[in-house]
């Protein structure tokens, strides 16, 4: 690791800027708790993409409180929010918005004005993403990679940060539009929210049945103090050990690579690109700051990699018509890949 790297976290200012960001993630976590009971690795995943600058693919079934998970922790982090239900009759311009001609009350004459779509904005929840036909969804790509829209030739810039968490039903098939490749390797994450266990669903309803009104949500930050705290992110050292094992867990995906397992071999048809390699790191810096650390360890690889991989990896029929999921072969492929000893 380069000293210049190592030496970051010797100024007072860092030092300053890393206890602003142990409190608020922690008044975070506590505001999101006020209000969604248990999913706390899900919480952790989506604080992860915040903290990184990239995006989030949540997988659910109706009912597991997405929405109201998205809409708290944008209320918690002080940015603003929009929603947009996607529909397969939703138009590229619903979303990204559009020019139109209006006639300037002052000189008498007929001008373009460009009007917002609701893009424009700090979190996006794109909800059903998979239920708009894929021109719609490429509306998305240029504003999740770029931060910026182009209508008739004019670049808009988006509003900083910009996180889209984006939702889809994974057992509605009929009517949908399964997100290309291009489009899935733009999200960090795909996370899976599952069911609460028994515990948690009678604090729910405990909760949200005994009063009208919702537990209100006070921001613990803002634009300026967020946009920070992904510049400390980055200055966290990674061992090049620990950067090699990034690395390899990458390429193993890769059925033609050398380190890919014979499980991979026979199940994946396409593995990972170098995107996922950088997104793995990249995260990985972010959880061990969230955990107090001043650097990554083969653990932050390793417990991050399922969520990164999972919708980077494209299975072939024979794990189908073997009924082996990718995480099956993404666990399988972890545990037979040594990591390194120790980090630095």
């Amino acid at each position: 690791m380069s000293e210049e790297v190592t030496n970051v976290f010797d100024t007072e200012e860092t030092r300053e800027l890393v206890k602003s960001f142990q409190t608020a993630n922690t008044n975070i976590r506590e505001q999101i708790a006020n209000t969604i009971i248990g999913q706390y690795d899900i919480v952790d995943s989506l604080l992860i993409t915040l903290y990184v600058g990239g995006h989030c693919l949540i997988t659910g079934m109706p009912g597991t409180a997405k929405t109201l998970l998205v809409h708290t922790l944008a209320s918690s982090l002080g940015l603003t929010f929009k929603r947009i239900q996607f529909t397969p009759d939703l138009m590229p311009t619903d979303i990204t918005g559009t020019d139109m001609v209006e006639e300037n009350q002052s000189t008498g004459k007929r001008e373009w004005r460009f009007v917002e779509g609701p893009v424009f904005t700090n979190v996006l929840l794109a909800d059903e993403i998979n239920r708009t036909p894929p021109k719609t969804q490429a509306a998305l790509l240029e504003a999740m990679q770029e931060k910026t829209v182009t209508v008739r030739g004019q670049l808009h810039e988006l509003d900083k940060p910009f996180l889209v968490l984006a939702t889809q039903n994974p057992i509605e098939l009929e009517g949908t539009y399964p997100l290309p490749e291009a489009q899935l390797d733009r999200f960090l994450f795909n996370v899976i929210l599952d069911y609460l266990s028994p515990e948690e669903e009678v604090a729910v309803i405990e909760r949200f049945t005994q009063r009208v009104d919702m537990p209100e949500v006070k921001a613990c930050t803002g634009n300026e103090e967020i946009i920070k705290f992904q510049w400390l992110v980055r200055q966290v050292p990674i061992a090049e050990s620990v950067t090699r094992y990034a690395v390899d867990v990458v390429r193993a995906t890769r059925p033609s690579d050398p380190l890919a397992t014979d499980m991979i071999k026979k199940y994946i048809n396409f593995g990972s690109s170098i995107r996922a390699s950088m997104n793995l790191v990249l995260a990985a810096k972010a959880r061990a700051l969230m955990e107090g650390r001043y650097h990554v360890t083969p653990e932050d690889i390793k417990a991050l990699a399922p969520p990164i991989l999972r919708h980077r990896v494209l299975p072939n029929y024979y794990a189908e018509s073997d009924g082996v999921t990718v995480d099956d072969i993404l666990n399988s492929m972890l545990n037979d890949l040594a990591a390194p000893a120790a980090a630095a």
